[in-house]
């Protein structure tokens, strides 16, 4: 007797050696596992007894699963769920569209903003220079001078008012 329990418990720790094997992992079973053991059973055993088994629980299956019909999803609660969400997907759509279109006028206007300064700071450069040769073209050495000197610190002033 002790043989036999031996050989029954070592069947679970059988290598598998290539693609047949015992399948004792009841969790596992597939179809073709349940259609092995069903037919062994109706070829050997009482064919007649499985058969009505099997009907005796699908009818029990099915009369069980009458009762639970109310799980069952309503198609028009699924339909105004689904219709609940376009509206919700279009609307966060429609925002982050919005946001984008905010996003590009900031920078619509920072660029805007930077070029006329850029053509500020090129307007004043030149009229600068053209002051610097009207003056330096008419001036004596000394007022020369003074005049650069004044200029320099006209541009001090002009610095720390933009900085």
């Amino acid at each position: 007797m002790k043989m036999n329990t031996d050989s029954f418990v070592s069947l679970g720790h059988w290598p598998s050696a290539g693609s047949f094997g015992v399948n004792t992992d009841i969790l596992a079973t597939n179809p073709i596992n349940l259609s092995v053991v069903l037919g062994v059973l109706i070829f050997f055993g009482n064919g007649h007894f499985v058969i009505h088994w099997y009907i005796d629980f699908d009818s029990l299956l099915t009369n069980n699963l009458g009762p639970l019909t109310w799980l069952r999803p309503n198609p028009f609660e699924v339909q105004m769920q689904q219709e609940r969400e376009k509206l919700n997907l279009i609307n966060s759509t429609y925002k982050i569209l919005e946001q984008l279109e905010n996003y590009k006028n900031e920078t619509i206007y920072f660029e805007q903003q930077r070029a006329i300064n850029q053509v500020r700071q090129r307007v004043f450069q030149q009229a600068l220079q053209g002051a610097l040769g009207t003056l330096n073209s008419s001036l004596n050495n000394e007022l020369h001078l003074r005049t650069i000197s004044a200029n320099i610190g006209l541009f001090g002033v002009m610095k720390e008012i933009t900085d």
